[in-house]
């Protein structure tokens, strides 16, 4: 019986560890919002919405991107810092 109680309270609580419950609203893609087919390296702009503050890309759970369009931006800042449109590392 008290197994039974254990269990009920990690499905709540959101894991084995404890912690705050999982679950919330997933954040939707931005690009896909904005009917975005192709990413272009030259807009600038655009990629430092996914580049961190010392020069990183976003993973996708942080950036919101889905998985094409993240494929695509990564794929766009590599571009862009061949082109010396943006730093590989800042400051």
């Amino acid at each position: 019986m008290a197994e039974r109680d254990k269990d009920r309270h990690q499905k709540r609580s959101g894991g084995k560890r404890g912690g705050p419950p999982t679950g919330g609203k997933r954040k939707s893609c931005y690009l896909c919002k904005d009917k975005v087919e192709e990413i272009d390296y030259k807009n600038v702009n655009q990629l430092r919405r996914y580049i961190s503050e010392k020069g990183k890309i976003r993973s996708r759970r942080i950036s919101g991107a889905c998985r094409r369009h993240q494929n695509q931006v990564s794929s766009a800042v590599k571009r862009a810092r061949e082109m010396a449109l943006l730093p590989y590392v800042q400051g």
